[in-house]
């Protein structure tokens, strides 16, 4: 018999009684976020509204610390800090104060089974009706078109209107997906975004990411979600992109190129590798490009507080 789902998490004392018919939203660090576009929508969500956690995880039992060591912080002659990873359940007001959970930190290295049992298990004693997932994918389209985003769900009325990326594939899995497809098979509704962000941008925070997935949770719970900060480190970090596209004909020509693709594709030209189409710039040329750019952006991309 396998470990009882109870026993991966522990309630807050004295955390507030949540209302019933939820939404959660759920954003695990440690799978493909292309963007950091999960990860920096998650941080502005608890940056921005009133929060308080009811529920937190057994971390120790869930992650393997010698792959994804925490940081610390050593000064002169001793040990200053300790970031200790978490991965809590949050009670969350939107701005009509509106009630909904947020599921957040770092994804399971282990006991996933268990783990999305508890999530399920959490999930009918507080009454969710939707859960929703959210991150980002790298893809070849540039960054002057508007972002794509591929929707997933255990039923499909919650994504009409989306259209698929792919007819079948197979992919590594991650706590994430296998949480979806465990609330399906217990007949409860979830629904994941994966926003399309430019291959060249994948390695850096991308704000713009964030806004479209913002969007897109909005569109199917109905919350009431502030955008205002995210949307000017949108602005900022597209005018920087801008600076470095103008200061480069090299750069220029890669994202015309990349643009040409895209517009041949979305009017429905067989593929963005069509004979006629102009040849696909590779991950590295757009790499080199970049460098400079990626190079400014890497610090934002380790903070995601806006």
């Amino acid at each position: 018999m396998g470990r009882d789902p109870a026993d991966l998490y522990q309630e807050e004392p004295g955390a507030p009684a949540p209302e019933r018919d939820l939404v959660l939203l759920y954003y695990l660090d440690g799978f493909i976020d292309a963007g950091a576009a999960g990860r920096l929508l998650a941080a502005h969500l608890l940056n921005t509204l009133e929060h308080e956690r009811i529920a937190t995880f057994d971390i120790d039992s869930l992650l393997d610390y010698r792959s994804r060591r925490p940081i610390m912080t050593f000064s002169k002659d001793h040990w200053e800090d300790y970031d200790a990873p978490e991965l809590v359940l949050s009670l969350m007001r939107d701005g009509a104060g509106t009630q909904f959970l947020l599921l957040s930190g770092l994804e399971p290295d282990r006991e996933w089974d268990t783990f999305t049992r508890a999530v399920s298990q959490l999930c009918a004693q507080l009454g969710v009706r939707l859960a929703v997932g959210f991150h980002g994918i790298p893809m070849g389209v540039p960054h002057t078109r508007q972002l794509g985003v591929t929707a997933h769900a255990t039923q499909p009325d919650l994504i009409e209107g989306y259209r698929p990326l792919v007819d079948k594939l197979q992919v590594p899995g991650s706590a994430a997906a296998l949480l979806e497809y465990r609330l399906g098979a217990d007949n409860r509704a979830a629904i994941g975004f994966a926003v399309h962000v430019p291959h060249y941008l994948a390695q850096a925070a991308y704000p713009a990411a964030a806004v479209t997935l913002l969007e897109s949770v909005r569109r199917v719970t109905g919350l009431e979600l502030p955008e205002d900060a995210l949307r000017e480190s949108a602005r900022r970090t597209d005018l920087e992109i801008a600076r470095q596209v103008e200061g480069s004909a090299e750069v220029a020509e890669v994202v015309q190129a990349l643009e040409q693709q895209y517009d041949a594709f979305t009017a429905d030209r067989e593929s963005l590798l069509a004979d006629d189409a102009e040849p696909m710039p590779t991950a590295e040329e757009l790499g080199a490009q970049f460098e400079r750019f990626l190079a400014e952006q890497q610090g934002r991309g380790e903070n995601p507080d806006l």
